[in-house]
């Protein structure tokens, strides 16, 4: 009796050790389980795989015979290409630029085309350029250019003495060219941001109108009316010349206007019709933002106005027929001056390539 009592012991004592055993088994198991998961990351692990891209910090090798980029990963797709940085005829602050890339180059005439059917009746000057990979620089294109590019870029003009681009402009500008992206099987570009944009558009709108201004000063004759020919001939003197708007421009050594004289009436100063015009007042012109240095242009053009109505025998008045005298013209001298500081400040050069296209028609 005794011993069955020690022998059902004994196997009761095995079966809990067995217990025991399974039971720590499946306690570590699931430990285990449970480890893995904390401790697994969809990250990879940037100490036993290289980087990949661009970083500041290079990725550090040891020297071995490894291969040399690792193993070949063919379901990766294809990396986008850096698009070249902006022509120089496109500015950032002023445009609205798309790039468009191609995988095998393009013929720029079959672009011309399309972007002339999709971009039809914008209220705002569009431009296009192709950039060439053998001489690494954009060039405008046109009707006549030829050739073939990967890149493309196009850029939409956000301001000028019209106003800013309103929505219905960035829609079929951004439009356009998705279609043309399309039609060339372009890769998708990277459309700009519609609220974003129309709000530079408008806030440079504003500073634009703060700081356009043009300057006007007119000779008027006291007793006699001045004859188109002597007009001509003292204007041409005074280093000015006629040219097709029906003004004399005085320009600067690059062929740039610094101001403008014109008929003071509505009828314009035409070559070859001088001989038979008359006119009771003549009227000078400088557009500020178009000047490079328009306190020097303004200083001139007092200089030119003085002598000119000294020998028409007409008076200096402003708009209003009050003399223009010294302490006039000093006031709009430091307005010139504080105006295109303004300018400078917020980085458009007057009379530079910018300013020129800010404040154009």
């Amino acid at each position: 009796m005794d011993s069955e009592l020690q022998i059902a012991l004994i196997g009761a004592g095995i079966a809990v050790v067995v217990l025991i055993v399974a039971y720590n088994k499946w306690q570590e198991r699931k430990h285990r389980r449970e480890a893995e998961r904390a401790f697994k990351s969809e990250h990879r692990d940037v100490l036993l795989e290289p980087q990949v891209g661009g970083s500041a910090t290079a990725e550090r090798r040891e020297p071995g015979l490894a291969e040399e980029d690792g193993p070949r990963r063919f379901n990766e797709a294809p990396l986008k290409r850096s698009a070249p940085s902006l022509p120089d005829l496109l500015d950032a602050r002023a445009d609205c630029v798309i790039h468009l890339e191609v995988i095998e180059p393009l013929e720029v005439q079959r672009l011309w085309q399309l972007q002339s059917e999709y971009l039809a009746g914008l209220g705002k000057p569009v431009r296009w350029f192709g950039f060439d990979d053998t001489q690494n620089q954009w060039h405008a294109l046109g009707p006549e250019r030829t050739g073939a590019c990967h890149w493309f870029c196009a850029g939409l003009q956000l301001v000028d003495r019209q106003g800013s681009i309103g929505e219905a402009d960035f829609m079929r500008f951004s439009g356009g060219v998705q279609r043309v992206a399309d039609a060339v099987m372009a890769l998708p570009p990277g459309l700009p941001l519609r609220a974003e944009t129309l709000r530079n558009a408008a806030e440079l709108d504003r500073f634009c109108a703060d700081v356009d201004v043009q300057i006007g000063v007119n000779v008027v004759a006291r007793e006699r009316q001045f004859e188109g020919a002597e007009v001509q001939r003292l204007a041409e003197q005074l280093g000015l010349g006629l040219a097709g708007d029906g003004s004399f421009h005085a320009v600067d050594d690059g062929g740039a206007t610094l101001f403008t004289l014109s008929n003071l009436e509505p009828e314009l100063f035409v070559e070859g019709g001088m001989a038979r015009l008359v006119t009771r007042g003549l009227t000078f012109v400088i557009d500020v933002p178009h000047v490079a240095d328009g306190v020097t242009a303004f200083d001139r053009l007092m200089r030119t106005a003085s002598d000119l109505a000294e020998r028409l025998e007409g008076s200096v008045v402003d708009d209003n027929r009050t003399p223009f005298g010294a302490d006039a013209a000093a006031l709009i001298r430091a307005q010139v001056e504080q105006f295109q500081q303004r300018m400078a400040e917020r980085g458009i050069s007057a009379g530079g390539l910018l300013a020129r296209r800010l404040f154009s028609v």
